[in-house]
């Protein structure tokens, strides 16, 4: 009992922490394995506990609980997912300004394996633009942020180089968490995860991962990494023909398979899938 209690303790730390600002350092981390430092202890995730209409200070207006913990998740186009919170916060994954978002994010994250995945000229109304890469040889791209009601962070990995050598620490796996969610994008992935880097991860309930049989990293590469991850729903992206359906061909009956009914994804906590699913957003 005493060691649930700590564990919760230390949960409802975490969550108190991601409220403060973002020039204050990094932030906990809600996602990362933190309960797997003690023994017998499971993770303590985000459970509202009441039913009560909640109250938005920025605008005054009456959210109901449902609608607070709803994330809408809509595919754009090509590794372009546009993640809208509960308070509004928008953001656009791998934004390169060829696949625009219903609306003008106030996030942007980029990598730069492939000119299809960022821009160096970003709409200027884009509050927060975050590289997936450092500018400075030897150096991390490094992002604590917290935009609203959304702590973003991301963890690098190498990528190739056009010149057929490796560049380290040219991508970034970028981490949303919101209403509860760890929600995490792997970018242009060209090598499977290392311990350390699934450590740096954590928990991560839904994956946006690329399916693009090669270009990234091989089908049975691809799949492998999904399945270490074990998120409760996986979103495809990154597609070029038929490498979609021997990717989810690697998984064997190990996770469902669903199609998208509507072109935005609404997912909370309460609605993630009991069995892991693979779920093909609309315009794939």
């Amino acid at each position: 009992m005493m060691l649930r209690t700590l564990v919760f303790g230390l949960s409802g730390l975490l969550l108190s922490a991601l409220a403060v600002s973002a020039q204050d350092g990094p932030q906990p981390s809600q996602c990362q394995a933190i309960a797997q430092a003690l023994p017998g202890a499971t993770y303590a995730a985000y459970k509202p506990s009441t039913d009560a209409p909640v109250r938005l200070a920025q605008n005054k207006t009456v959210m109901p609980l449902s609608e607070r913990e709803e994330v809408d998740i809509t595919f754009i186009g090509h590794s372009t997912y546009f993640i809208e919170t509960p308070e509004g916060i928008g953001i656009a994954t791998d934004f390169s300004g060829v696949y625009e978002p219903p609306r003008v994010p106030d996030v942007a994250t980029m990598n730069k394996a492939h000119s299809t995945h960022y821009t160096l000229t970003p709409n200027p109304a884009i509050k927060h633009v975050l590289h997936g890469w450092s500018d400075v040889p030897g150096k991390k791209a490094e992002h604590h942020l917290v935009v609203g009601d959304v702590y973003i962070r991301n963890v690098v990995s190498d990528i190739r180089d056009w010149g057929g050598g490796i560049e380290q620490n040219g991508n970034s796996i970028f981490i949303f968490e919101v209403a509860g969610l760890c929600i995490g994008h792997l970018g242009h992935l060209h090598f499977e995860l290392n311990e350390q880097q699934y450590t740096e991860i954590g928990r991560l309930d839904i994956l946006m991962v690329p399916v693009d049989g090669g270009l990234t990293m091989g089908a049975d590469s691809m799949s492998r990494v999904v399945q270490r991850l074990r998120s409760s729903l996986i979103l495809p992206m990154h597609r070029y023909g038929p490498p979609l359906d021997r990717f989810l061909a690697m998984f064997d009956g190990k996770f469902n398979i669903a199609y998208a009914k509507e072109r935005t994804i609404k997912v909370s906590m309460r609605s993630l899938p009991k069995k892991p699913t693979i779920l093909i957003p609309q315009g794939l």
